[in-house]
């Protein structure tokens, strides 16, 4: 199945229904922005499917046969940093 993305440079709900987060990919960066993806439909940050981590620079992070969440898909963001979510 081919995925869905979303391309983000601040905290955004992608995805306000159950998903699978296939990955992250992050094309630029200042300083040491993070990324906390939470399972959500909206602005809650209760259930981490993802934890905080620092992101690199032209970096993919892979989850391969992708994370499930029940509600939804919420990144925050915190510094500055453009990122491409991609999921189902």
């Amino acid at each position: 199945m081919s995925s869905n993305f979303a391309q983000i440079s601040a905290t955004a709900n992608v995805k306000n229904q159950p998903a699978k987060l296939k990955g992250i990919f992050c094309s630029s960066v200042t300083s040491s922005p993070t990324i906390t993806i939470y399972d959500t439909q909206t602005t809650g940050t209760t259930v981490k499917v993802v934890d905080t981590f620092v992101m690199t620079a032209a970096t993919n992070y892979n989850f391969y046969d992708g994370i499930s969440t029940e509600n939804g898909l919420y990144a925050v963001i915190s510094g500055t940093a453009s990122v491409t979510i991609y999921y189902e």
